[in-house]
């Protein structure tokens, strides 16, 4: 079976500011069998045109003038049985980019962004990854995302790790928000009664349960924080 996965993360700086304004780096994925993309593609422009959003959707675009808009995003990804969500959480406080990853903040996030993709990669699929573009020191970075994986998950096929303006894709643009809203809770960055806020608790009443860090075994929105001690 093919799938594809939509990535975009939120406070990456958070591993190289010297004045950091929360603790947890988040990397956030939207994974969805290929063939329900069109359908997912068309229902999201369908709500744009109802809405006359004719901007690109991104989380820290929620506004009130805006919120029927984003509540009917999120509630279209919550009813949906195979659009799923994972994030990967990183304290910053915890991470030693000396020791392991030559002192390299950039090094440093792609070796997240493997942990985030590399444990829900299932034997004997293909992957298509888009991640929003993002400006790197080092050009080949996809690339060798792209190589560890596959030597990691030697029974799949990853067909593709690229980068994708996320103006161009409706389907980053969602992972923007969901990332949006796992960061804002687990940052608590977002005031009570604002857009965001209940855009949250609209999103936390599709799920049926509250945003927080989950066992490995979530399926529809999966939160994993990292442990640099080992374990979940």
């Amino acid at each position: 079976m093919r799938f594809d996965v939509y990535c975009d993360e939120s406070r990456p700086d958070l591993l190289s500011s010297s004045n950091p304004e929360g603790s947890y780096l988040v990397i956030g994925s939207l994974w969805l069998p290929s063939t329900l993309r069109p359908r997912i593609k068309a229902e999201i422009h369908a709500l744009r045109d109802k809405h006359r959003v004719g901007s690109e959707a991104k989380w820290h675009k929620v506004s009130p003038s805006r919120f029927a808009f984003y509540r009917e995003m999120v509630e279209l990804f919550a009813s949906e049985t195979d659009l799923r969500f994972r994030c990967i959480a990183v304290d910053r406080t915890k991470v030693d980019l000396m020791r392991f990853h030559e002192s390299n903040p950039e090094l440093g996030f792609y070796k997240f962004y493997y942990q985030l993709l590399h444990h829900w990669i299932l034997d004997f699929n293909d992957y298509a990854i888009f991640c929003d573009f993002k400006v790197n020191r080092h050009r080949d970075r996809l690339h060798d995302l792209r190589r560890c994986l596959g030597f990691a998950n030697l029974s799949a096929r990853i067909a593709t790790v690229q980068a994708v303006r996320s103006e161009e894709s409706v389907l980053i643009q969602l992972a923007d928000v969901l990332t949006g809203a796992a960061a804002s809770t687990l940052n608590a960055s977002v005031a009570e009664g604002s857009a965001r806020h209940d855009l949250i608790r609209s999103l936390e009443t599709g799920l049926g349960k509250k945003i927080a860090p989950t066992t490995r075994n979530e399926q529809k929105f999966n939160v994993f924080r990292i442990d640099f001690g080992g374990g979940w």
